[in-house]
């Protein structure tokens, strides 16, 4: 099917994801980078702004929860994204103006890391809780779903480039007047992009009978042994666990490239072999070739299904680290082609985890005989589950870097710390992607058909 013919409703959610793919590409690449390079913030600040983090998203994922399961499909939904846009693009404002002029050590440049950081979580954890759910809830239907990607990553793709313009615009971050005046105009653009997805949806969404508001009302009385009962149902399935493994530590990978990436190549890579101009397109490539390629493997999609998919990614990953590994890191265009696939690969496949994501909801519907499906608690117990991995990455890979002298002003160690560098880049996808292989390959439920029992 041609994507013009797609249902205007997938062109409205769409919208949504361009949205919050502006923004989010832009902070998690940058952020790391500000506090530690231009913030110069200490170590410890990091690290508590890290694990603040981490208590914080606990938090905000069990209260996204609560209250996208006594939201109705079509109206609760749409208002966490209509009410939690503007507030989204207010967040990701925030820790690209520093508060004062820094001095090392001061306390102020620790607490801004930590406001910055939760802000943006909880609106943007308000925002996508409430789309994971319209995806699992409107798009109900295999072929509908694997349609919906398919666009989803034409405005991913679009929304991506915000990394490729930052950076040529900025020179990688330099000129910090540039970045400042580009992060306001692509929080504009992406507060119009959500106004205007979730106002379309709001006009073309399924309208719920008088039958399913009541049901829906009586939902939100559940006690909370029937909450624990669900969840334990749900924490008790062989695939839902396996699930949950595999996405941690992917979100862990993801999350390991997008945050250093920058400063692994500008420690590895000489100026004078990849000017800024190209480290630019580099990294703008890192974040949109995975979108096209998900575009141009619907084909293999339909034919071998999302497990085989992943599962392949996972092999070349761990294929390209160990050839990485073995040439070395004197060669500088190979090890930039390197990082750039890896990227690459790993989003790719990332994007597709809302697929086996929406079918455990249909199985345990079916399973168990729902009435109604557990959309809210299954993305909510998964966002709960591998969302420490955004603060884990960082603080473990921070630490091992300062362990060789990262940050520190003696070049004598800048062949250790080189060397560090480069093991962390091909031993940490190499180590994921095994254990991704052994916990993956059981999973049994690959396609539709496996539904009865598979969960």
């Amino acid at each position: 099917m041609k994507l013009l013919s797609i249902k205007p409703i997938a062109w409205a959610y769409a919208m949504i994801t361009l949205g919050t793919e502006i923004l989010n590409s832009v902070f998690s690449f940058y952020y790391v980078k500000l506090f530690l390079h231009m913030y110069k913030i200490s170590e410890v600040a990091f690290y508590q702004a890290q694990m603040i983090l981490m208590i914080w998203n606990a938090l905000n994922d069990l209260t996204g929860y609560f209250h996208n399961s006594q939201a109705d499909c079509c109206s609760g939904r749409h208002s966490s994204v209509l009410y939690g846009a503007p507030l989204y693009s207010i967040a990701f404002l925030l820790p690209w103006f520093p508060w004062k002029y820094y001095h090392e050590g001061d306390w102020l440049s620790g607490l801004h890391p930590v406001v910055s950081l939760c802000a943006f979580d909880s609106t943007l954890t308000f925002v996508q809780q409430a789309q994971c759910m319209l995806f699992a809830e409107i798009f109900t239907r295999h072929d509908s779903r694997l349609q919906l990607i398919k666009i989803n990553q034409v405005a991913s793709l679009v929304g991506s480039t915000s990394i490729l313009f930052g950076g040529l615009i900025s020179d990688n971050m330099e000129i910090f007047f540039n970045f400042q005046a580009f992060a306001v105009l692509i929080a504009i653009l992406a507060t119009a992009s959500l106004y205007t997805g979730m106002y379309r949806m709001s006009h073309l969404g399924p309208k719920r009978s008088p039958e399913e508001n009541l049901f829906s009302e009586s939902e939100q009385d559940l006690p909370w042994t029937s909450i624990v009962s669900l969840m334990r149902q749900l924490l008790t399935q062989k695939n839902f666990c396996l699930f949950l493994i595999m996405s941690f530590f992917q979100v862990f990978h993801l999350t390991f490239f997008k945050n250093f990436m920058m400063i692994f190549a500008d420690n590895l890579i000489p100026e004078d072999v990849l000017p800024s101009f190209l480290r630019s397109i580099m990294y703008g490539v890192g974040f949109i070739c995975p979108q096209c390629l998900v575009l141009i493997s619907q084909s293999w999609l339909k034919k071998f299904g999302y497990y085989k998919i992943i599962l392949i990614s996972f092999y070349l990953e761990g294929t390209a680290s160990i050839v990485m590994s073995l040439l070395g890191q004197q060669y500088y265009y190979l090890l930039a082609l390197y990082l750039t696939i890896i990227m690459v690969i790993v989003q790719a496949s990332f994007c597709l985890f809302n697929l086996p994501l929406a079918d455990m909801v249909d199985a345990d519907l079916l399973k168990f005989n729902r009435q109604s499906p557990l959309s809210s608690m299954v993305f909510g117990i998964n966002a709960l589950f591998t969302k420490p991995a955004q603060s884990l990455a960082p603080m473990m890979i921070l630490s091992k870097l300062k362990q060789y002298g990262y940050g520190n002003a003696d070049k004598s160690t800048i062949f250790d710390l080189h060397d560090a560098m480069f093991n962390l880049i091909c031993l940490v996808p190499l180590g994921i992607a095994v254990i991704q292989i052994l916990v993956w390959s059981p999973f049994s439920m690959r396609n539709k058909t496996d539904y009865t029992g598979a969960l």
